[in-house]
């Protein structure tokens, strides 16, 4: 049963209801290992199912378009000041949708159409908005892109610099979506400065283990700090983006009436929520304990004989290439998902397959970790993966592997859902 209850939905609309209950006990009998995944807490649900929605609020606090901001204001008063509080930036815009929008807004801010920008490349653990040619931020910007060594997996900050020295963008990215280990921000601020450009750090992966002190905060270091509020921060699907005094006008401006109209005061809240809660010393206790499943869980991956890109990971993420295992990602994903366990296939760096039909798989020990695993679980885990690896085709295999992690997990309490008695 859903928590809190969806007593009205079953009623008004049973279809929805049984796909909402169903998604929940599908959430609740899986390993969830998508890196960009984890389970929010019933608080963060009832804040985002709130009254909250039906409200329009253009404008940020003390300056709408609309009336009757007497408590949307301080909504969203609460939520930048514990942003503010929680990561130690000067200011904290909570409006953006979602992580996209927020990346757009730093281009907004500090870009004309046609200008330089750098980033990671998207085949190298790069994000879509960090210039990559189909997104619009490579159609209206002229993207420059840094990767990794092919023989360690890591940026070689040396060539990011001759780089940046050469093209000299006016906006670098640093950080992305598949980066199994940590981003060097006093190395890219260096970098950026020598260059002339404003430094972005895309920390949408990685902000909980930033808040709760597992992993080295940007803070100081980057002009423009943007985030989505899931993930491992344990928030809803929304997003922030945080800045230095001296450009909180511009990246507000952005913001609205740059790219959207009025905020969703629902997710605001909820934001809200998912900040108090990554402030408590639980939650440290919880960043810390994703990084150490991780790194357990890499190590028994290693003693499988599988192959790591830059050959482990210092987060929750970790980036596998599956060519020494005669499979590519996309048959493996979707034979590990009927087998319960979750992930996405993924390019690795210098892939030779197609992005659609690549080489690896992308997991992370996020949500995992929110359901009480520990590193003692971590060898377990690796071996449902390999020997669904190994016998992907067979379809017994796989069920028998459901069922064992079925029971497995059902053991283990999820946060907004249980089993009815």
């Amino acid at each position: 049963m859903h928590v809190p209850a969806l007593s009205h939905l079953h009623a008004a609309d049973p279809d929805v209801a049984a796909l909402v209950e169903g998604e929940a006990a599908r959430q609740h009998g899986k390993l969830r290992l998508i890196a960009s995944e984890n389970y929010v807490s019933p608080a963060v649900l009832e804040a985002t199912g709130s009254v909250l929605t039906n409200k329009y609020s253009e404008g940020y606090s003390g300056r709408r378009y609309y009336e009757g901001q007497q408590f949307v204001d301080p909504v969203e008063d609460l939520a930048a000041a514990r942003a503010r509080s929680l990561f130690g930036v000067e200011h904290a815009n909570v409006q953006p949708y979602s992580g996209s929008p927020a990346n757009l807004a730093a281009y907004l801010a500090f870009l004309e159409p046609g200008d330089t920008v750098m980033g990671m490349a998207l085949p190298m653990g790069g994000h879509l908005t960090h210039g990559w040619s189909v997104s619009a931020t490579g159609r209206w910007f002229t993207p420059v892109r840094y990767g990794v060594r092919a023989d360690t997996g890591r940026v070689d900050l040396d060539e990011v610099r001759d780089l940046a020295l050469r093209e000299r963008p006016r906006l670098i990215f640093c950080g992305g979506t598949a980066i199994p280990r940590t981003t060097d921000y006093p190395a890219f601020a260096e970098i950026a400065r020598e260059a002339g450009a404003v430094l972005v750090a895309d920390i949408a992966h990685v902000a909980g283990l930033i808040a709760g002190g597992a992993h080295p905060s940007p803070a100081g270091h980057a002009d423009v700090i943007t985030t989505t509020t899931h993930k491992t921060l344990r928030g809803p699907r929304g997003a922030m983006i945080m800045t230095t005094a001296e450009h909180a006008s511009a990246v507000d401006r952005a913001v609205f009436p740059g790219l959207q109209g009025g905020p969703h005061n629902h997710t605001t809240a909820a934001i809200a929520v998912a900040l108090k809660e990554a402030a408590a010393p639980e939650f440290a206790a919880y960043a810390h304990q994703v990084v150490a499943n991780a790194g357990a869980l890499a190590e028994a991956l290693l003693e499988r004989g599988f192959d790591l890109v830059s050959g482990g990971t210092d987060t929750h993420l970790i980036l596998i290439d599956l060519t020494n295992r005669g499979v590519a990602g996309k048959p493996a994903a979707k034979a590990l998902d009927a087998a319960g366990v979750e992930l996405n296939h993924n390019t690795v760096p210098f892939d030779t397959r197609k992005p659609f039909d690549p080489s690896g798989l992308r997991l992370g020990t996020a949500a995992i970790t929110t359901r009480g695993l520990t590193e003692s679980d971590m060898p377990r885990v690796a071996g449902w993966i390999d020997e669904v690896v190994k016998a992907h085709e067979d379809e017994a295999l796989l069920a028998r592997t459901a069922a064992e992690i079925g029971a497995f997990m059902a053991a283990r309490p999820m946060p907004g859902w249980a089993p009815t008695p």
